[in-house]
């Protein structure tokens, strides 16, 4: 495999030139260690270094050409490759050529991408939604009667998951970065579905909260791996809207989950009750599914079955400008501890703690607060549908607005303002029939709240570089997504019902809180911009860069007029599958 800490290609001579007739001086190139990790080096064209002629434009006949990024990788002069590089410099090492990619080729690579790979992330965060919920949907139907829950038992079954989850992320960081998502993925499907199979043998409180414990221990990884596989496969731009498709799979989950558990509750057993028969058909659902999974997963673009040899070398192409690459099975430490002391890491962190201790309110005790409405358990069942409807539209219509307004954290501020809003409403309505429409109108502002998550996912996605970094930060997320679904039902005491009013209160106070986090980050990324920019001028390169991997149209590299300033037109994008950081990689623009 070619070494992609250490791909150096001769620059373009000046208007197209010739750079053995106009040698230019080389920018910062990166430089492997023996642990490598890329550093910035400023290294002069030598005899080892190949030449190979420049890309045509679009316009060209040929649809591949010699590649000025590509040259012969050598590892600080032995020749041997580096054994755990990212897939795509092996590929285009390999291959010799750099192809030209039309907005057609965009758009049909994109459009297989989505048949296979956005159809199983739908799928599969479908069921773990569908499996995660099923605790609050079984509540309404005699689950805490039947196996004597007292006290805040129930609360803690409902907590004991995002335990689990939170005291595996460390390993998951490693599982995810070293084994392969095609066998990681069906994996921990199969197993958390034996998890939510196994809860309807449960008959006490112990039970429950083994099996529960199970489900949450194997579901860890499933988010943090659902993320890279999209940084992995599509463009910056087109991240937050796979990540809205696959996140808005929660409302649809609702929706259909209370449709299911509605049929399912008027299912008559004398061995079963109606909680065991929802644990026992939504957990085989997910069982069965996972031998799909297996056979129709691919671990990343440069082996996707569904797409051609040179469909495969396009793919990677349209990839470049990300600055992201895509994938290394090495784990790199430094990487990780990079990720440990940055500001922007707890500063995502913040926002994710406390969205969720907001977001838990819903999660677990939903059909409870509507069944303290006044409701039978089937049409509670069916009162969360509005509710899962709202949360469908609102993480669509917020990840589009990111996407036109290109700023995630304007829109996570203005997504707020509802959910605050319903607190509001519930804190201060009474709980007679007089307030059941105002009340149930509060619960649904609430669903606002939802879009929150896939926004801050897609922006962690959007500025983070570095497959061990990219793992890690994730497993940051999950671990405060998971603090803060331990926190939050716990707020909420058994013995307020049906008001809430201390968990109520402290809810909103989350949420103001919420407010200056978001503002601190739009802060601190617009000031790592500024930083690029004085780094890229200390390494020889123009301070501005046009960012094409957040265009609307894919627009090549060598189609770009005024990709930098002053008309530069030196190749750019030599470090994006070198397994960089963002914080390595000067060419790595940080988006709001």
């Amino acid at each position: 495999m070619a070494d992609a800490d250490n791909a150096h290609t001769a620059p373009p001579g000046p208007h197209g030139a010739d750079p053995a007739e106009h040698p230019l001086p080389r920018p910062a190139t990166p430089v492997s260690d023996s642990d490598g990790d890329p550093h910035l080096a400023t290294e002069k064209p030598t005899a080892e270094t190949s030449h190979v002629e420049r890309a045509p434009s679009p316009s060209a006949p040929s649809a591949t050409t010699d590649s000025p990024i590509l040259a012969t990788t050598k590892s600080h002069g032995h020749g041997h490759a580096h054994a755990h590089g990212d897939p795509a410099a092996e590929l285009l090492a390999a291959s010799g050529k750099r192809v030209t990619v039309t907005e057609e080729d965009n758009r049909r690579i994109r459009r297989k991408t989505d048949h296979v790979i956005l159809v199983i992330l739908c799928w599969v965060y479908f069921l773990q939604i569908l499996d995660k919920s099923v605790v609050g949907y079984s509540a309404v139907f005699g689950l805490q009667a039947d196996t004597g829950l007292v006290g805040n038992q129930y609360s803690f079954v409902g907590s004991v998951g995002y335990i689990a989850q939170l005291a595996l992320q460390p390993f998951s960081t490693y599982l995810i970065v070293t084994i392969p998502p095609r066998v990681l993925l069906p994996a921990i499907v199969f197993c958390w579905g034996c998890s939510l199979t196994g809860m309807a043998g449960a008959h006490n409180y112990g039970g429950l909260v083994a099996t529960r414990f199970l489900l949450g221990l194997f579901e860890a990884a499933c988010l943090p791996l659902f993320t890279i596989i999209t940084m992995n496969w599509y463009r910056r731009a087109e991240q937050p809207t796979r990540i809205a498709a696959f996140y808005s799979t929660n409302g649809l989950a609702t929706i259909i989950g209370s449709a299911l558990v509605f049929g399912l509750g008027h299912i008559h057993s004398s061995a079963l009750h109606s909680y065991q028969i929802i644990f026992l058909v939504f957990g085989l659902l997910t069982v069965l599914s996972s031998p799909l999974i297996l056979w129709k997963l691919d671990n990343g673009v440069t082996s996707a079955r569904f797409l051609t040899p040179e469909d495969r070398l396009r793919g990677v192409e349209r990839l470049r400008a990300n600055q992201q690459g895509t994938g290394s099975n090495e784990f790199k430490w430094r990487q990780a501890l990079e990720c440990f002391l940055e500001p922007k890491t707890y500063l995502f962190v913040g926002m994710t703690l406390l969205l969720n201790i907001g977001a838990s309110v819903t999660n677990t005790f939903g059909p409870l607060i509507i069944n303290g409405l006044g409701f039978d358990p089937y049409v509670s069942s069916l009162l969360n549908m509005p509710f899962g409807a709202v949360q469908f539209g609102v993480i669509l219509l917020s990840s589009w607005a990111a996407y036109g307004f290109k700023n995630k954290g304007i829109i996570l501020l203005a997504i707020t303002v509802p959910v605050v809003v319903g607190c509001g409403m519930l804190f201060g309505l009474g709980r007679g029939t007089q307030y059941q429409a105002p009340l149930l109108v509060a619960y649904y502002l609430l669903g606002f709240l939802f879009g929150g998550n896939p926004l801050i996912v897609s922006w962690i996605a959007g500025n983070t570089a570095g497959q061990t970094k990219k793992s890690t930060v994730m497993a940051f997320y999950q671990a405060a997504s998971s603090a803060g679904n331990i926190i939050g039902p716990l707020m909420f005491q058994s013995a307020d019902k049906p008001y809430y009013y201390p968990g109520l209160k402290a809810t909103l106070g989350v949420f103001c809180a919420l407010f200056g986090i978001v503002i601190l980050q739009i802060l601190n990324l617009m000031f790592l911009n500024k930083l690029k920019e004085k780094q890229r001028v200390a390494n020889g390169k123009p301070a501005k860069l046009r960012d094409l991997s957040m265009t609307k149209h894919y627009v090549q590299e060598d189609e770009a007029e005024g990709t930098v300033e002053g008309g530069d037109r030196r190749q750019w994008g030599e470090n994006a599958f070198a397994d960089m950081t963002d914080k390595q990689n000067d060419e790595f623009l940080y988006v709001l």
